[in-house]
């Protein structure tokens, strides 16, 4: 296998400094800009990659995994450096862009849920997360805690749930831009944690309590007003807002003294007065 990779590229990229890396990605990053293309970069300010309960977890879940935690640390340093141009989560799937000697893209699939474990993280959760808030921000009691990032019955992926690519010519199964996008999705939880959800194919909204309190509705006012306003301050989402609907006139009702009869316009009352003033003129003129 190595051979083959071998002859297919001939030679092995030359080595790129970090400062060349950083400037090509930031004149790739202006290149699709003008283009009109929407960019999601992953930025680490500062030596820790993750730093709130969904990103966490999300790093700590790959390195208990004795496959993986020996490889990851080969991504680190590309996350730090700035390495990832973009980087998207839909359902299953996870698509990088990746600036290393060129421009190379990963892309990582993860495993629908089981149902059943699924169906026991809601019943476990049921009466204990009361909103969307408290549910986002990870605050929920020791025991939901500890199901969610159990390391076999979990929310998180097990390797065997997760495949990944790179356009890169190194032939390892998961090299350093695979790597390096592992981690960018626990920093990317940190400020985006309902792309977790969206990533293993379930509703969050399932884990959330609806047994009677008005405040664990999302539909009443008081929880709209923290979903539009806090979650936009607390994790940078961007919420659409609903427009308004536009008001619908309504007829009035006939008065009451003449309710068959509709009221004389202005214009013809007028018209009234003046031939009325005019017949006058005319009595005392004959007069």
């Amino acid at each position: 296998m190595w051979h083959s990779r071998r002859n297919r590229h001939d030679r092995w990229p030359r080595y790129v400094p970090v400062a060349e890396r950083r400037q090509q990605a930031q004149k790739k990053i202006e290149t699709l800009k003008k283009k009109g293309v929407t960019l999601n970069p992953v930025v680490v300010v500062g030596r820790t990659i993750a730093h709130t309960f969904w990103g966490k977890s999300w790093c700590e879940n790959l390195e208990k995994y004795s496959d993986y935690s020996s490889r990851l640390s080969r991504g680190r340093s590309y996350l730090r450096n700035g390495s990832i141009l973009d980087l998207q989560i839909t359902k299953g799937q996870v698509k990088a862009q990746v600036m290393g000697s060129s421009l190379y893209n990963v892309t990582i699939n993860v495993k629908e849920i089981v149902d059943s474990q699924w169906q026991k993280l809601a019943k476990t959760c049921a009466g204990k997360i009361d909103s969307m808030i408290e549910l986002l921000q990870g605050k929920f009691s020791k025991a939901v805690m500890e199901i969610m990032t159990r390391k076999e019955e979990g929310l998180f992926p097990k390797p065997q749930e997760i495949s990944m690519s790179c356009s890169c010519p190194d032939f390892a199964v998961m090299c350093k831009h695979v790597a390096a996008v592992l981690y960018g999705i626990g920093a990317t939880l940190d400020h985006k944690p309902e792309w977790l959800f969206e990533l293993r194919h379930v509703n969050h909204v399932d884990l959330i309590s609806s047994a009677g309190s008005a405040h664990s509705l999302t539909s009443s006012n008081t929880e709209t007003a923290l979903v539009e306003g806090e979650l936009a301050d607390i994790f940078g989402i961007e919420l659409e807002t609903s427009k308004p609907l536009a008001a619908i006139p309504v007829p009035k009702r006939p008065t009451k003294k003449n309710p068959s009869k509709p009221k004389a316009s202005a214009s013809k009352t007028k018209d009234k007065k003046d031939k009325g003033k005019a017949q006058k003129i005319k009595l005392k003129g004959k007069k």
